[in-house]
């Protein structure tokens, strides 16, 4: 294990009705003018908004609101809030929404406080130093971005997604409700919890040798996952199942998994081509790219693949073949994807074998390598997207 620090302070408001408590929140630190941030109409046709308003109007709690977040967010709305925010002399942002709320969220926050253009934190990787507080009201058990340092933005200039960080990033607070996703349809839900087994497996496959605590927390997280996605699929309202999903998110994310070891990321960086370029559900894209990725680098790497297999998937070891064992992990973690409804070509998702070479050289336009696994190079790459380019 690497030597490391970790460090995360976000306030977590857990159960049913909790988002009641978002006032006295954004109160205790230190709110008394929000930017409210959220989606399209979701939130106000099920009653969220109504209950939020009310209960920053209950502590007193002075707002604007800026809605239109849309999935893969972009520059655009990032600007317009950061504008909005000074303008109205805002001194904490409510994100009130999933993975891409929180993300815009937090890209205006940053906005705020930078003399700069906010979007060099995510074309030259600039960690951000300043930002004004962020609160979250979650929606949507995926991204983990209510309890991480990390935002991911499409720049609309360049049509590239790409992320930045920063400790400062990390909300203050999350309410975390598991009702508020009993709504959602079984693709949303699906590819919010392929978001979260990718998020494991990126910290999962790692060259850092003696990990023995957080692989094990990666693989029960890895098997809780497989084992209460069918359930909600099944029976939306089945809070138990979502209340473990939703935490299993945050868990994923917040970098418990990640701490003294390498990580790979490889999967999501080919997978941001997609949703760059065709607005793609970032989970179903995933599902497409992190199966494909497994299947070419075990070939040359299966150490990790045999574990994974037997401890997530319950492939008995075999002793005298053990790629066979490798092998039969990567079938059934792509079998439970079809079974939940994920796609897995580029047909499915409405991508181009044409584009292939664009999004190579975008991927390495300024990095002779991807990933850290296996460091691909561009053939390698390229012959992932055509793995499923094929399918």
């Amino acid at each position: 294990m690497e030597n490391f620090t970790f460090y995360s302070p976000t306030f977590f408001d857990f159960g049913r009705g909790t988002e009641k408590d978002t006032g006295k929140l954004v109160k205790r630190f230190g709110g008394s003018k929000v930017l409210l941030h959220y989606g399209g109409g979701s939130i106000k046709k099920s009653g969220l908004y109504d209950r939020v308003i009310a209960s920053l109007k209950a502590e007193g709690v002075d707002f604007v609101e800026l809605g239109g977040v849309k999935p893969n967010p972009r520059s655009g709305l990032v600007y317009e809030g950061i504008e909005l925010a000074r303008k109205e002399k805002v001194d904490f942002v409510l994100a009130v929404g999933g993975g891409s709320v929180i993300d815009s969220s937090k890209a205006i926050a940053a906005g705020v406080c930078y003399d700069g253009d906010f979007i060099e934190f995510y074309r030259s990787r600039i960690v951000v130093e300043e930002a004004l507080p962020v609160g979250v009201v979650l929606t949507i058990a995926a991204a983990g971005s209510e309890g991480s340092p990390n935002t991911v933005i499409t720049d609309e200039e360049t049509k590239i997604k790409s992320g930045a960080t920063g400790e400062v990033l990390r909300p203050a607070f999350a309410i975390m409700n598991p009702e508020l996703t009993f709504t959602l349809d079984p693709y949303q839900t699906a590819a919010g919890a392929t978001d979260i087994m990718i998020h494991i497996c990126e910290r999962y496959f790692s060259n850092t040798p003696e990990c023995t605590t957080t692989d094990r927390l990666c693989e029960a997280l890895l098997k809780t996952m497989a084992y209460e996605t069918p359930r909600v699929i099944q029976k939306p309202d089945d809070y138990e199942a979502r209340a473990n999903i939703m935490w299993a998110g945050m868990v994923a994310h917040n970098n418990i998994c990640g701490v003294g070891r390498e990580q790979d990321w490889a999967s999501h960086h080919l997978e941001h081509e997609l949703s760059a370029l065709y607005d793609v559900t970032h989970g179903a894209g995933l599902a497409v790219i992190a199966p494909a990725w497994m299947k070419h680098c075990v070939a040359t790497h299966p150490e990790k693949f045999i574990p994974f297999a037997t401890e997530v998937w319950g492939v008995p070891f075999d002793s005298i073949n053990p790629m066979q064992t490798a092998l039969e992990g990567i079938k059934r973690f792509r079998d439970f994807l079809d079974s939940i409804g994920m796609p897995a070509s580029f047909s499915q998702i409405g991508a181009k074998k044409d584009d292939i070479p664009v999004m190579v050289d975008r991927i390495f336009a300024k990095k002779k390598t991807e990933g850290h696994y296996i460091e691909l190079t561009k053939e390698d790459v390229t012959s992932i997207y055509n793995m499923v380019a094929d399918a």
